[in-house]
């Protein structure tokens, strides 16, 4: 990147919509944006992503003549985004610790198998079409046989890639032998699982990742060309859209250092189409240690995909879900027509209805529930899923929020918050409640790296008033 650049272009290449920032990179200010359906190359091949890409980078340059000159980083969820099937050991162990990291990692599970594979499980997994494998199993040093095996079987098929293997440390070498003579694209990482009751995803974290920008971009056919500056779609592209949002949901909650300072404990909700994400960066209180009886660690670090939640393509399970008889013929109406825009005050409240359901649906799913029982130790707290109840943060996206004006705010959200909720349900008491109203997250995920003093800077706009600067 040049030393002489001034702004950067920050584009999320969304499932639906392509989103353009040009963001000051001294001040972190946000000097323009845009946004154009995204558009995908079609049956016979006519398209292409950047076709889009083009539209955006042509609206900011008519803002900002800097805009055409600046080094563009960018995310994508486009083409599906990165669809990963998990291959672990056990159901309630290593395939659930693997679940959640891929989860983490920006990926959409399509697939879980346990237990070893199988003709039967080997024809479930090509059916998922992952763009990923993730192979999970055993702690270190302890049991090798199922991740060998399934490592065999994946050779044996032979499985076209790519393979992310993260279980027992002492089959690595085994394991990757048998892919490499299957040609196999395959990338090692530490196990997810070292030992019962801790989750350690970050290696297999930056292994997907490494695995998306190698593999899957290109594999995806979305772009046959390059755009104004001679640069390819796969050059543009740093990382799947939710692991972008993520890295700017960790620097919004911890900062850069004590002259930077974070936001605190922070949840982030985004409405979508077809799903409800949910990602969460919450400090772990080390004396809730072994009250919750899971075998698989809860981690800081969190994310959550609701694939029946959702505006248009999931709107009838969002209101079955809820038991919201009356709102059926309005999910109907809208995931028949996917691109409906509501076009009076009926349509609009039915919208935010929708949206209410799922925001706090899919938080309760997030955060489960605390519940007083009785053991063989006394009377303890049992928990499940992250306890978002200090949460400091709660910031809302999707087009729904970002459009839905201060009623969204009071609608959708703040009904998802306080303290005396039914059930022992783990949602924020009182929080700070906001909407990231110009995608700045996904922006300030992909500064974070090389320009980490301007990605706070953009980042901070979301927090409460005693967070900003001077």
């Amino acid at each position: 990147m040049s030393t002489a650049a001034t702004a950067v272009v920050c584009v999320d290449f969304g499932s639906t919509f392509t989103k353009a920032a040009l963001v000051d990179l001294v001040t972190g200010d946000l000097l323009a944006s845009a946004s154009h359906p995204t558009t995908l190359p079609d049956a016979a091949g006519d398209g292409d992503v950047l076709d889009g890409y083009d539209a955006c980078m042509s609206a900011l340059a008519e803002q900002d003549s800097r805009a055409p000159e600046s080094d563009v980083l960018a995310c994508s969820s486009a083409g599906g985004g990165l669809r990963v099937a998990v291959v672990g050991n056990e159901e309630l162990v290593t395939a659930e610790a693997g679940r959640r990291v891929a989860l983490s990692s920006g990926g959409k599970v399509v697939l879980v198998l346990h237990g070893g594979l199988d003709p039967d499980k080997l024809v479930a997994l090509r059916r998922a079409e992952p763009d990923v494998v993730l192979l999970v199993g055993g702690t270190d040093g302890g049991n090798a046989e199922v991740l060998e095996g399934d490592a065999a079987v994946l050779s044996a098929a032979p499985w076209a890639g790519p393979v992310v293997v993260a279980g027992n440390v002492d089959s690595r070498e085994l394991v990757a032998e048998l892919l490499a003579e299957s040609q196999t694209p395959y990338v090692l990482a530490d196990n997810v699982v070292p030992r019962i009751g801790v989750l350690a995803p970050d290696s297999a974290r930056r292994a997907i990742r490494e695995i998306f920008l190698s593999h899957v971009i290109g594999g995806k056919h979305l772009s046959s060309r390059t755009d104004a500056r001679g640069r390819a779609f796969t050059d543009l592209v740093r990382g799947a859209t939710p692991d972008v949002v993520l890295t700017g949901v960790e620097l919004l909650a911890h900062g850069l250092d004590d002259e930077h300072p974070g936001a605190g404990d922070v949840v982030v909700v985004d409405v979508g189409g077809a799903t409800t994400d949910v990602h969460s960066v919450v400090e772990l209180d080390p004396e809730d240690s072994g009250l919750a009886r899971e075998v698989v660690a809860t981690t800081p670090v969190t994310r959550t995909v609701e694939g029946d939640l959702g505006m248009r393509w999931s709107a009838i399970t969002t209101v079955e879900a809820a038991g919201r008889d009356d709102l059926h013929a309005a999910a109907v109406r809208r995931r028949e027509q996917p691109d409906f825009l509501p076009d009076d005050a009926h349509e609009r409240d039915a919208d935010l209805e929708i949206a209410a359901a799922a925001v706090r649906i899919a938080l309760e799913r997030h955060a489960g529930r605390s519940k007083v029982v009785v053991s063989p130790e006394g009377r303890v707290v049992e928990r499940s899923g992250k306890d978002l109840r200090e949460v400091d943060l709660l910031v809302g996206s999707g087009g729904v929020l970002r459009h839905g004006g201060p009623d969204a705010v009071r609608r959708v959200l703040l009904p998802a918050t306080g303290d005396a909720f039914e059930g022992g349900w783990q949602l924020p008491r009182d929080p700070e409640v906001v909407v990231d109203r110009d995608y700045v997250l996904a922006a300030a995920g992909l500064l974070a790296e090389q320009h980490p003093l301007a990605a706070h800077r953009l980042v901070r706009r979301l927090a409460p008033g005693g967070y900003r600067l001077p």
